[in-house]
């Protein structure tokens, strides 16, 4: 397994994840708002780890010179 690969099997773990906080904190709304926001924070923790994970793993576009 290259690198890349590695990367994006941590990043489909990560958005799994992140799904599932996304769901507990809807979820969460109505009944304890205290823990909806935690959830939600936690998410965000996560998107942010995600997107550095894209920019990682993004193809190479420019020309090696």
């Amino acid at each position: 397994m290259n690198r890349i690969d590695i990367i994006r099997n941590h990043e489909v773990k990560l958005h799994k994840r992140y799904k599932e906080l996304v769901e507990e904190a809807y979820n969460l709304r109505q009944i304890d708002s205290a823990l909806s926001d935690i959830s939600e924070f936690k998410a965000i923790k996560l998107l942010n780890k995600l997107n550095r994970l894209k920019y990682l793993s993004r193809e190479k576009t420019l020309p090696i010179l």
